[in-house]
């Protein structure tokens, strides 16, 4: 039914086996690649004597080039085969992890790290492949599932496994193990194939202007989300960023509306289901940074290290796998409404629990809600982008470039966009707490008098001039205003992103009962289109 995807042919359970497997080490393998950079970047950051927009630069040419490269990437299989897809890019990879290994420059960095955004791309859709090779034909959207969802465990994985790889200090053990992974990826690709595809003429020339628009303004966009924190809004690139993306995103678009064979089906992009499948997809998103970055910022706030943080990992890791294999189990396509409401019920829960923390709150306090917002992460991530792919292929395979840009353009920048408005939100609000608390603390005040005295005290030692012992008490109290700020900060990110929860599940659960009592399937339609292809295609 689609062009550059493998045949499905019925396997013996050895092989079935054997699929499943690869899928699994290819999956990690991709999830690794994104999950170990920004599991490390502080590392990387100090190895290589970076500043912190320097180090910025490396996650938001990953992000430029994951999410441009990905329209492009499907009309390569459908011209070129999955064989040469595979082969071409997982060994151009493996000779930049190579070269990564000798030379440690920021250049060579970058060059690896922007290679890595359309590794991880391909990687993802190798996984995705290989899941539903392992599938029989009932389970054939299961292996889906499973293919969208397991690169998302790596994440938290990256996070429980970086200190002992980091154990010695040396971030060369990185590069190994990315290095190791790559190679084992292209050993096991390379011993058990996936079955040949259709190819068809897939390029026109158009394609590549399109391109040549479309992708630097989204890099622009990933630019700006990515580092607007860092360097702050009011930069002057930030303005000259977004003012020349907006541009070169509309001609791209003006281009592909007036095509016979568009690479992005303006139409049906701007159609109502899709503008709804795309603000919910890239919400989720949004409201997801309450883990990646609420939780833990607020730790880190509070001193905790990323060897402390290994068994919080630990469990986040376990309960994504346990929304994956739920959300597997579960999946009906009858509705798919249901999963995105429930786990956007379980954010908004979450959130609304951890906005008592204080500077006593340590990860034991936090498992319970992070593992519902680790559930809820994987839980509806495979029923929305199925829901998504059904209506493309409802309207015919050329759609899914179309639906790809959309998907990874939510994902994307609905991740590093939630971060950076969560992140804006939490400085503004740390610099408001901070001034209500320090005009509260005069010296004066007996109390604060004495908070000094006993903080200098520490230095009684070492500081014979009671003057300069009662600086450095103020220097302690100083830093301890600002992590009280930082931590009331942090419970005002909880609070809007439950408030931003709810008003989502609201919304989700409404659609959900309307559609119940009407008797509506909302993509009935899709799937009765979807049959009929099929049964064309058995005719045939």
């Amino acid at each position: 039914m689609m062009p550059g995807s493998p045949a499905t042919p019925d396997h013996p359970v050895s092989r079935r086996i054997g699929y499943f497997l690869i899928g699994v080490l290819v999956g990690l393998t991709g999830g690794f690649i994104n999950g170990l950079l920004t599991a490390n970047l502080q590392q990387i950051q100090g190895a290589l004597g970076l500043t912190s927009t320097e180090a910025g630069w490396l996650t938001a040419v990953y992000s430029m080039s994951n999410v441009c490269m990905s329209l492009l990437l499907i009309k390569f299989r459908q011209q070129f085969g999955i064989q040469r897809f595979t082969r071409i890019f997982l060994i151009a990879f493996l000779a930049l992890n190579l070269a990564q290994l000798f030379v440690h420059s920021y250049g060579t960095e970058l060059i690896v790290r922007a290679a890595s955004g359309v590794v991880a791309s391909g990687l993802s859709t190798l996984c995705l492949f290989y899941f539903m090779q392992a599938m029989p034909a009932k389970w054939r959207l299961k292996g889906l599932v499973l293919g969208i969802g397991v690169p998302q465990v790596s994440v938290p994985l990256a996070r429980a496994i970086s200190p002992a790889l980091l154990v010695d200090g040396n971030i060369q053990n990185l590069f190994v193990f990315e290095f190791g992974l790559t190679l084992l990826s292209l050993a096991a690709v390379s011993l058990l194939r996936l079955p040949p595809s259709e190819r068809i003429q897939a390029f026109e020339p158009l394609d590549f202007l399109t391109f040549g628009l479309f992708a630097p303004g989204v890099a622009l966009l990933c630019a700006v989300f990515s580092l607007g924190r860092t360097v702050w809004w009011t930069t002057a690139w930030i303005g000259y960023g977004l003012a020349a993306a907006i541009p070169l995103i509309g001609a791209a678009l003006i281009v592909e509306h007036n095509r016979a064979n568009p690479l992005l089906n303006t139409r049906w992009m701007a159609s109502r289901d899709i503008v709804r499948f795309a603000i919910v997809a890239a919400s989720m998103r949004l409201l997801l940074s309450e883990q990646t970055f609420g939780a833990t910022g607020l730790l880190t706030s509070v001193g905790m290290g990323q060897d402390q943080l290994v068994p919080f990992y630990a469990m986040v890791t376990a309960a994504t796998i346990a929304g994956l294999v739920l959300s597997a189990i579960m999946l009906n396509p009858m509705d798919l409404l249901r999963p995105v409401a429930f786990s956007c019920g379980l954010i908004a829960l979450a959130a609304f629990l951890d906005i008592d923390s204080n500077n006593l709150t340590r990860p034991a306090q936090l498992y319970l809600t992070q593992a519902m917002i680790a559930f809820a992460a994987i839980y509806f991530m495979g029923p929305t982008m199925l829901s998504g792919v059904l209506r493309a292929l409802s309207k015919g395979p050329s759609h899914l470039v179309s639906f790809s840009a959309i998907f990874g353009i939510s994902q994307q920048l609905g991740g590093i966009g939630g971060a950076a408005l969560l992140g804006t939100f939490q400085i503004v609000r740390e610099r408001f707490h901070s001034e209500i608390l320090t005009q509260s603390l005069l010296v004066t005040d007996p109390q604060v008098a004495l908070r000094l005295q006993q903080l200098g005290a520490a230095y009684n030692r070492t500081l014979g001039d009671p003057v300069l012992r009662q600086g450095e008490g103020a220097v302690l109290l100083a830093q301890q205003v600002s992590r009280e700020a930082n931590i009331l900060a942090f419970n005002d990110v909880f609070l809007l992103i439950g408030s931003l929860a709810t008003i989502g599940l609201i919304y989700l659960l409404g659609r959900w009962i309307y559609f119940k009592i009407k008797g509506i399937n909302p993509l009935g339609k899709e799937l009765a289109a979807m049959a009929a292809m099929r049964e064309r295609a058995a005719g045939a």
